[in-house]
């Protein structure tokens, strides 16, 4: 039976879906869940929802739970990671206060943009480390990346190290099945094939049973039968003519149209949720303490045992019982001497069809997207790019041209004003992102606002 280390374990809520996804599985019933996190309080928690989910399932899983992760690590099969490098305090709020300074708003901050890029700099040397550790004590592991900024540290990953990897998101099943409640049908019953980049990837065929359902989603447009929480979307399906993966909230901060400091209206016409992530996220660590208090208060108390909408433990199933699953990943957009998304750059991370199975992550070739598609793509496949450079070579300029080419950011500040936020932001964060090398603005320039 394999083990699985989850690095970020303490997660607790992500950890709980996926170690009761895993013991679901009677292939994987004896399976070893090796936990591990930095935080001793959190670990403890997701130690003893781990063991309540063994009782729950009626399996004879064991469960290990450390601080050290070459000892979470050694020997495993598969490596699950679910860390946040800095947390809500101090990073995340950097991220959203200091642009905010500058009049540059946000929605979630954590996969693109100035935010996506701060996050990048700080976790993709942690991920590398984990990386290093698995050459070492894992070789042969399978590594199943839930980590945000997603393609970036897919990207360096492929980049600086061997391991076998695959980004697993839930964007494609998440929005499945909002589409099918929007159109009033089974989700189990939708056929669609779906590529491009993490949270810029698009249904590019939408089908029920042999039937194209994009007509039914312009008339839900034409009809006004949006979803107050989807107005994004679907206006972007207005212009584009295809729906992209990520949600509204989300969606809206990549691009240059929606957020826009003085235009109040945009916010109020496509309902967008500016700053709500940080609250949300105070609401997740109250419902975590809440938790740990009930898990303390409260022995043997049965834990839920649905099914969560992760890849993960069907990933890990199909692997070792060799009866292949389909579904969407991130890889390398070159694979076994070809390139997946033609009209990409090589070297990036793109989201395409795949199958798990006895021989790992066969990802499927692509071929060209619509001309107009890639191109929304590639704005951010360059500032990806540079994030990987700055955080592999040590050098500032390549974020300064990262965030001068984002195009939410290009489309609110000038060039000097998005160097200046730069180093705001690198001095804000302080020892959580390597020192970089370059020179920043000179003491006494003009800061933002």
């Amino acid at each position: 039976m394999p083990k699985i280390a989850f690095i970020g374990a303490g997660s607790t809520v992500f950890t709980r879906n996926l170690v009761s996804d895993v013991l679901a599985q009677p292939e994987l019933a004896e399976s070893t869940i090796s936990l591990m996190d930095i935080d001793a309080d959190r670990l403890r928690t997701s130690e003893v929802v781990a063991r309540r989910l063994a009782e729950a399932h009626g399996v004879p899983a064991t469960v290990e739970a450390t601080l050290d992760r070459r000892e979470a690590l050694d020997g495993a099969d598969y490596v699950v990671t679910s860390f946040q490098v800095g947390g809500l305090h101090p990073s995340t709020v950097v991220d959203f206060d200091v642009p905010k300074r500058y009049g540059l708003r946000q929605t979630i901050a954590d996969t693109l943009g100035i935010g996506g890029i701060m996050r990048g700099l700080r976790t993709i040397p942690v991920l590398l480390d984990v990386c290093h550790d698995m050459e070492e004590v894992c070789p042969d592991a399978l590594l199943l990346q839930y980590v945000n900024p997603m393609a970036m540290l897919c990207w360096a990953v492929a980049e600086a190290s061997d391991i076998r990897t695959v980004g697993l998101c839930h964007s494609v099943q998440h929005t499945a099945g909002e589409l099918a409640a929007d159109l009033g049908l089974p989700v189990s019953e939708l056929e669609y094939h779906v590529a491009g980049i993490n949270h810029v990837a698009f249904f590019l065929r939408l089908e029920h049973d042999g039937r194209d359902l994009y007509p039914d989603l312009r008339a839900v447009l034409d009809e006004g039968r949006v979803p107050d929480t989807n107005r994004v979307r679907y206006e972007l399906l207005r212009h584009f003519d295809a729906f992209v993966t990520e949600s509204s909230e989300h969606f809206a901060e990549y691009v240059p149209w929606f957020i826009k400091d003085g235009r109040p209206d945009l916010i109020e016409r496509f309902n967008i949720p500016l700053d709500e992530y940080l609250s949300r996220s105070e609401r997740q660590i109250a419902e975590w303490d809440a938790l740990r208090a009930r898990l303390e208060s409260e022995t043997g108390q049965a834990m839920g045992v649905e099914r969560s909408a992760e890849y993960g433990a069907d990933i890990i199933r199909a692997c070792e019982t060799g009866e292949p699953l389909g579904f969407n990943g991130n890889v390398p957009n070159t694979y076994d001497g070809g390139v997946l998304i033609d009209n990409l750059p090589p070297d990036c991370c793109v989201e395409v069809p795949c199958v798990a199975g006895a021989d790992g992550i066969v990802p499927e070739a692509v071929g060209t997207l619509p001309r107009h598609l890639a191109a929304l793509m590639q704005t951010h496949v360059n500032v990806q790019g540079l994030t990987v450079e700055a955080a592999l070579t040590g050098r500032r300029a390549p974020v300064y041209h990262a965030a001068m080419l984002d195009p939410h950011t290009a489309a609110e500040l000038s060039l000097d004003e998005i160097r200046r936020l730069v180093d705001d932001l690198l001095d804000a964060h302080g020892d959580w992102i390597p020192a970089l090398e370059g020179d920043p603005v000179p003491a006494g320039a003009a800061r933002g606002g």
